[in-house]
């Protein structure tokens, strides 16, 4: 704390004409779209695992995250984007579990 500043005026600059800039060193200029996060990838990755319904859901979702996002609808493309990483989430979990599953009843049943 620099002596002699008040405490409120702590955080805040002046600007080159003398008024107070409360940005707190924020971009004051308007920012562009939010970056897309539609989790394309990882959703076709997910359809490598045995649990098909679920996958194709996450997948049907990530493509209409995409299409809302080209739409400039920012808040529906966020909205469908985590519906499809959740979706792509459960699908990898549920897949991976039937893999573990078929896994300990194939080597438990079968001799080696």
């Amino acid at each position: 704390m620099s002596p002699g500043i008040p405490r409120s005026e702590e955080k805040t600059r002046r600007s080159m004409d003398g008024s107070l800039d409360h940005s707190l060193g924020r971009g004051v200029e308007a920012e562009g779209p939010p970056p897309l996060r539609n989790y394309i990838f990882f959703t076709i990755f997910t359809c490598f695992c045995p649990a098909w319904p679920i996958n194709i859901v996450a997948l049907v979702f990530s493509m209409m995250s995409q299409s809302s996002y080209d739409n400039e609808d920012y808040d529906g493309s966020q909205r469908l984007g985590r519906k499809a990483l959740h979706m792509g989430i459960a699908s990898l979990i549920i897949g991976l579990l039937i893999i573990m599953i078929f896994c300990i009843v194939h080597f438990t049943t079968n001799p080696i």
